[in-house]
């Protein structure tokens, strides 16, 4: 049966690593996948074209299609544009136009990833978090909100962080059903001390446990807390579940966990919607330099396969061809580690696909021929140190 996936490379690197996963949306359909592939504008690309970082036609093929594949949004050069048209707002307002309340970012360390870490290995290696953050309500959302001009000319900016019974009630099922197919344990996140909007949360989440989880480990902890803890004892966690703003943040913290912020994908699910991503943003630094990690895009195709188009083997092939590639030392600079062979978007690219067709051979063929691995030289401090007195390096 046909499938219509939305692409919206956006801005930056977002251009480049869409690029990436169309090489594999491509070869999917070469496997009877039977993908029929759309693009639209998102972003500063489309605030550049159109006036709007969200054109209605984006939202209406989004409501059509699928699922959607998203690249990147923002850059410095919107930076100065009025906050209705940043092109941030095309990204909350097509969450919020597809009501995506759930958003799924694993934080899973590769093996092949453990140093690279700045962490020690032995506190990341084995860590697999899911974190389940509630995406189209909260602080981002709640009204009033604005910059006013005061009496005596000061001014006062203004937020408003509200959470209603059903919305924290939905995202907690979620994480819920998803802690069931994982380690059966959730931690709920939330700052109930001295936010009344949290108290409200913790209380949602710990009646709906007794009333329908209860096999389920239930936590909780307040958020200062957790982004201590991850930091500490990283394993401690399974599925963390949490508000808007506090999962935008853990799901950054917990992604450094994993090397870098390049390799993880996300999913953003609503009743019948779905849109796709990596978590890191546009970086218009390295954008068009050909240096983008493309893995956490292609990772969110695979995310895609397996939560919204009902393919989980060619959703297990990616990520099986992702681990291929890191097996035989292929590294973006995001990940590069000594004795490792440095390579750009594009070829990262080629090499996922090269791993997705060949399969078991890959390796083979790869490791001794395509990839020549260089080992790290090791040297005593005290050789080091002599070297260092002598000019060389």
């Amino acid at each position: 049966m046909s499938k219509t996936v939305l692409l919206l490379p956006g801005d930056g690197i977002g251009q480049e690593i869409i690029a990436e996963a169309r090489k594999v949306l491509n070869w999917l359909n070469t496997q009877g996948a039977e993908l029929t592939l759309e693009e639209g504008l998102i972003g500063g690309t489309a605030y550049d074209e159109t006036g709007t970082p969200l054109p209605d036609e984006t939202v209406t093929k989004a409501e059509a299609a699928d699922a959607v594949l998203l690249g990147a949004v923002g850059g410095t050069k919107w930076e100065t544009l009025d906050y209705s048209v940043r092109p941030e707002r095309g990204l909350l307002g097509i969450r919020k136009a597809l009501d995506l309340y759930c958003n799924l970012r694993p934080a899973k360390v590769h093996p092949q990833l453990a140093d690279a870490s700045t962490l020690k290995a032995e506190v990341v290696s084995g860590i697999d978090i899911m974190v389940v953050r509630e995406l189209s309500s909260g602080i981002y959302f709640g009204e009033p909100k604005g910059v006013e001009t005061l009496e005596d000319g000061t001014k006062r900016g203004y937020n408003t962080l509200t959470y209603k019974t059903g919305e924290i009630e939905r995202i907690a099922r979620s994480a819920f059903e998803a802690a069931r197919k994982r380690g059966n344990k959730v931690c709920s996140v939330d700052k109930a001390n001295v936010l009344e909007t949290t108290e409200l949360w913790r209380e949602v989440v710990t009646n709906l446990h007794a009333a329908e989880y209860a096999d389920v480990e239930l936590s909780h902890q307040y958020v200062d807390n957790t982004a201590m803890q991850l930091i500490r004892d990283p394993k401690q966690f399974d599925v963390i579940v949490t508000t808007n703003m506090f999962g935008d943040i853990l799901s950054d913290e917990a992604s450094m966990l994993t090397g870098s912020i390049g390799m993880l994908p996300s999913a953003s699910l609503g009743d019948g919607n779905a849109l796709y991503e990596p978590i890191h943003g546009s970086a218009p630094d390295i954008a068009g330099k050909g240096v983008a990690n493309p893995l956490a895009t292609i990772l969110s195709v695979a995310m895609m396969l397996k939560h919204s188009l009902d393919m989980p083997e060619m959703s297990d092939r990616i990520e099986q061809a992702v681990s291929d590639v890191l097996d035989v030392g292929l590294r973006t600079a995001d990940i590069m580690e000594p004795g490792m062979t440095q390579v750009g978007t594009s070829v990262m690219g080629d090499a996922v696909m090269a791993a997705l067709i060949g399969g078991p051979a890959f390796k083979a063929a790869a490791a001794p021929a395509v990839v020549p691995l260089a080992k790290p030289v090791k040297m005593k401090k005290k050789k080091m140190k002599k070297m260092k007195k002598k000019g060389k390096n």
